[in-house]
Parts: C-alpha cells; sequence; structure tokens
C-alpha cells in the first residue's frame, strides 16, 4: 500500500513496457517524455504480458522501484487513448490498479465544487 499526498501527480505509461530495464533505463523514459525524474511524482509501467508493474519514485535521497508481478492473471489498465503516450491517474485508481480492480467498469464519483459566488 503507497501513502501519498495530494500533490503527488501519477503517471502510467500507454503501452507496454520491457520491465528487464532497472532505475536508469526508467529514468531515461520518464525524461524523454518530458517529465523531471527527481519530482517525487510517481511514473508506473505495465510489461508486455500485463501481469508486472514497475512504479519509479525519487524521495530526495534516491529512487524507490515498486515492482509487483501478479501470480495469475492481468492488471486492468484505464481507458487510454490511442495517440497517448501516458496518462495520468488518480491515487484511488493507482490502489485499484494494484490490486486487481478493473478501473473501467468502477463509475468515478462526481467531484463536488462550492457554489460559484455571484
Amino acid at each position: 500500500m503507497l501513502t501519498l499526498p495530494s500533490s503527488v501527480r501519477i503517471y502510467l505509461a500507454a503501452g507496454a513496457v520491457d520491465l528487464r530495464k532497472s532505475i536508469d533505463g526508467l529514468s531515461a523514459i520518464v525524461r524523454d517524455r518530458s517529465h523531471d525524474v527527481y519530482s517525487g511524482h510517481l511514473y508506473a509501467f505495465v510489461s508486455r504480458s500485463g501481469d508486472r508493474v514497475k512504479i519509479l519514485a525519487w524521495d530526495r535521497s534516491g529512487f524507490v522501484l515498486y515492482y509487483k508481478r501478479l501470480e495469475r492473471g492481468r492488471f486492468r489498465l484505464p481507458k487510454i487513448a490511442a495517440d497517448a503516450i501516458e496518462v495520468e491517474l488518480e491515487a484511488t485508481q493507482l490502489a485499484m490498479l494494484l490490486d486487481g480492480i478493473d478501473v473501467k467498469r468502477v463509475p468515478a464519483p462526481k467531484r463536488w465544487t462550492p457554489p460559484s459566488r455571484k
């Protein structure tokens, strides 16, 4: 279980990534997508077979690499546009993804916004 402050953004790479890559290889992918790898945001990558995920993050003193392999099944990814290179997730969506919950089948609640003042 990951506990994340609301300021942390989560990016899921579209398409499969060779998960033989470690910190340096995954960092290069992040930089190629014009992100600051030292921002503290999370960058998630899914394997070709869809049963493994690596999440890369920087935590002020070094890189953290979180790795999960499913023993059965595949991760259920959210909808990703055909031309997208990544999709941004909320922390709840990441938790559901890592638990094997199909994010596409869970309707997101409508966000509350304060009434506008006139």
